[in-house]
């Protein structure tokens, strides 16, 4: 017999598909209490080793920056009001510009060693990696990636890299929830899971927001989703990771700002403006990110020496400018947040100084510090170097808001304008439009902020760069959606599938052979052969009533075996019936080909009428005009 129709699923996809189905058709289960108390223990788990890293980066990193870059340049780094300061400062060492200029060159050059000959992977913010891992290496990262990644941080950022310890502890965390996946050998589904809670506890143990980490990691992965199923995980392990780190440093945040923030309706046109005048720095921002890394990617050196280059390059641009600025402001070796996190650069825009002038020379001195912190930021981040752009997108938001906010108090004479609820607004809109999270940035802001009194200048701001911001990403790992990330391919075809009746797609009134259970076996093979498409041949009894069915592997063997056909009967040659109603899903239709290793099923209606048959190719079509439709409105959009 020959078959005309295109070739079944590989047996390797089939047994994958079968594997799914048994999963979520048991979805409607009452709930297993023992596997939930089981992944809330491995993220606690997780959240705990988290915790404890982060404690320990962060510590280890106090120490370099004091010895390297206060004591030997004399560098004074502006911190936020919250900002832990490991030991008093007993001696002010004079500041030296000569170490200066070569010192972020050095820590960034032995870093970018240490990256590539260990983990490549490590070379620059982290949060690309980590997403990729989850899209498509299934939530798998090295061991060494966690231990890596904090020696490599400690020696950019210790030495002045202009990034932040956010993104390098959301890596460090994602790589220890991903090993203890691997440790506990759970499916590729939980690990991506752990992966995503390591995700959240890295980023809630620094960083003192633990609900805003849980979000961020949640919402990262996805340009217009989120991983429902990983927010409670990551909610349980940022908790934990976040009461390790304060047991050992405190609770305090990160920023010091002002009682309240009233809410005044009349602002709400200006929190707009702002949302849309920040949109368009963060779109510069990230088109000098991307030259630097184009520029770097062609530079003639050894792919281990272009974190060194940056470093280099960052040290000729920031030490003329810290020369030039401290001492006109009475800050003195001071590089008003140029280095590092530059997190006292963004508290300097939200409460001020008794040294910053006032008016129009305040939001001129916020957006001039607000583009410096570009450049650096991009010449360390841009060329590998191991450095968070989490931190510097938040600084850099919060400068040119708060340069908005001085402006517009200027231009409007109005006492009311705050322009540090208008920097805290713009901290939380920068990294919400470019990284296209912004539940997770409009929540982290109103933790910074310790109230909620921002909540509706930061819904509105946050909508508008959403939309602005939506062609343009920070993260390039980033997927639309979860159908098309290849973490949930499987998955989308199940979901695609139960969303669809069988008697939408069925072809009725094709012709097809069918027997009673006393035609002889000579007959059925004859009639068998007539017809190209058929696999499965119904055989019914006296009543109409479907009693079983023949396959073609049996008529196979039969029609090379004369004496056995000669006196067998339909009945002999059949099998217990397989079929369907036409009001069933074509997920069901799917379990029931791929557990009866069948090509097609048989389709009936509620009477158990026969109306015809459904086979893998029309399932394959349907979907792939279903998710062919949603692709294409996607794209319209």
């Amino acid at each position: 017999m020959q078959d005309a129709r295109p070739a079944s699923l590989p047996r390797r996809a089939r047994l994958r598909l079968l594997a799914l189905t048994k999963v979520f058709g048991a979805a409607s289960a009452p709930l297993e209490f023992q596997i939930l108390g089981r992944v809330l223990l491995r993220a606690a788990l997780v959240g705990a080793a988290a915790g404890l890293l982060g404690s320990l980066f962060f510590a280890c990193l106090e120490a370099v920056q004091r010895i390297l870059l206060e004591d030997w340049a004399g560098y004074l780094p502006m911190r936020a009001g919250g900002e832990q300061v490991l030991g008093a400062v007993t001696v002010h060492h004079p500041f030296r510009p000569w170490v200066l200029l070569v010192l972020p060159a050095s820590g960034a050059l032995l870093g970018g060693a240490i990256s590539t000959w260990l983990a490549p992977e490590t070379r620059g913010g982290g949060s690309d990696a980590i997403i990729e891992a989850f899209h498509q290496n299934r939530g798998l990262v090295r061991k060494r990636v966690a231990f890596v990644k904090g020696i490599v941080s400690i020696l950019t950022l210790g030495t002045g890299g202009s990034g932040g310890r956010e993104g390098p502890t959301m890596q460090m965390g994602g790589a220890i929830g991903s090993l203890v996946g691997q440790s506990l050998k759970v499916s590729d589904r939980e690990r991506r899971i752990l992966l995503v809670a390591g995700t959240a506890a890295g980023m809630a143990a620094v960083f003192r927001t633990p609900l805003g980490a849980a979000l961020l990691a949640v919402e990262v992965l996805h340009r217009d989703d989120f991983e429902a199923d990983a927010l409670v995980p990551s909610v349980f392990a940022s908790v934990v990771s976040y009461s390790v780190f304060t047991a050992f440093f405190g609770e305090s945040r990160l920023f010091t700002h002002a009682a309240s923030y009233p809410f005044f309706p009349q602002h709400l046109p200006l929190y707009a403006l702002m949302a849309i005048v920040v949109s368009f720095v963060a779109s510069a921002f990230l088109s000098v990110l991307r030259a630097v890394q184009r520029a770097t990617a062609r530079l003639p050196v050894p792919q281990w020496c272009r974190p060194g280059i940056g470093g280099l390059a960052l040290g000729l641009f920031a030490t003329p400018i810290v020369v030039a600025i401290g001492p006109r402001f009475g800050q003195a070796g001071s590089g008003l947040g140029i280095l590092g996190g530059g997190y006292g650069a963004a508290q300097l825009a939200i409460v001020g100084a008794d040294w910053m002038p006032a008016g129009w020379r305040a939001a001129e001195l916020l957006a001039l510090l607000g583009a410096i912190k570009i450049v650096a930021t991009c010449l360390t981040v841009g060329t590998g170097g191991s450095a968070g752009d989490f931190g510097p997108s938040l600084v850099i938001g919060g400068l040119f808001g708060g340069a908005f906010g001085q402006a517009a108090q200027v231009l409007l004479h109005d006492p009311r304008i705050s322009p540090g609820a208008f920097a805290l607004v713009g901290m939380g809109t920068f990294y919400g439009g470019l990284a296209h999270v912004p539940i997770a940035a409009l929540v982290m802001t109103c933790e910074l902020a310790g109230s909620y009194d921002l909540l509706v200048p930061l819904m509105l701001a946050e909508g508008v760069a959403y939309v602005a911001l939506r062609g343009r990403s920070l993260y390039t790992a980033q997927v639309a959606t979860k159908r098309e990330s290849p973490a949930h391919r499987d998955e989308m075809i199940l979901d695609v599938l139960t969303g669809v009746r069988v008697a939408d797609v069925l072809i009725r009134n094709r012709p097809y052979a069918t027997f009673t259970t006393r035609t002889p076996a000579q007959e059925v093979i004859e009639k068998a052969a007539e017809n190209a498409w058929q696999d499965v041949f119904p055989v019914v009894d006296d009543g109409g009533a479907l009693v079983g069915i023949v396959l073609s592997d049996v008529l196979r063997s039969m029609a090379a075996n004369p004496d056995a056909k000669a006196l067998a009967i339909a009945h002999d040659l059949m099998v217990p019936p397989v079929s369907v109603e036409d009001t069933d899903t074509l997920q069901v239709a799917l379990v029931a080909i791929l557990e009866h290793g069948l090509r097609e099923v048989i389709v009936v209606e509620k009477g158990g009428r026969i109306v015809g048959f459904l086979d893998e190719a029309e399932i394959t079509k349907a979907y792939q005009s279903v998710t062919g439709a949603s692709r294409r409105l996607t794209q319209a959009e």
